[in-house]
């Protein structure tokens, strides 16, 4: 499988749901079930891969911008959920996280930000198709911190004054 072949995959799932992430990871399942293992193997070898290029702490500080919740599992679920809105905005919000102002159409806090479950999908079609679990991917370990210089988290206006266009597009409803 391509990259191409993948982000179509992911469209696709997105789309069937209308946008929904959870009703995303279903139709990423019923998508990917349809393929050979071999297939799903690769997906989940693209999506671990940008998943891992998401790991960063610009790209965590703009999530906390737009969740809530400043911890490691809500980071986890929002790089999920961002390669979930696509390549164009996937890769947009690697090349600068205050874009995504632009990339994204709307932001609803109660719904968007967690796609943990789209990170599941690879494994639960894989298990569906061989009744056993997805083999080691062959990818290296996520590294212990992120990449880049680390940002106060928790410094909601130093966060606004570095992404100033994310700050004033969806300011917190706090």
């Amino acid at each position: 499988m391509d990259e191409t072949e993948f982000w179509a995959i992911v469209d696709s799932s997105r789309e069937a749901a209308g946008g929904d992430p959870v009703e995303q990871a279903d139709a990423l399942v019923q998508r990917l079930v349809l393929l050979d293992p071999e297939s799903v193997v690769d997906f989940a070898r693209h999506f671990e891969s940008r998943l891992a290029r998401a790991y960063r702490w610009d790209l965590w500080a703009a999530a906390r911008l737009l969740l809530d919740d400043p911890g490691e599992e809500a980071f986890d679920g929002f790089r999920c959920w961002l390669i979930g809105q696509g390549r164009q905005v996937f890769e947009g919000a690697l090349h600068e996280p205050d874009d995504l102002a632009e990339l994204l159409e709307d932001f609803d806090d109660e719904l968007d930000g967690d796609g943990e479950d789209l990170g599941y999908a690879p494994y639960e079609a894989y298990e569906q198709l061989t009744a056993v679990e997805l083999p080691d991917l062959g990818l290296p370990e996520q590294p212990a911190e992120p990449e880049g210089s680390p940002l106060g988290l928790e410094d909601r206006a130093a966060l606004a004054e570095r992404f100033p266009a994310l700050a004033e597009r969806f300011p917190p409803a706090r």
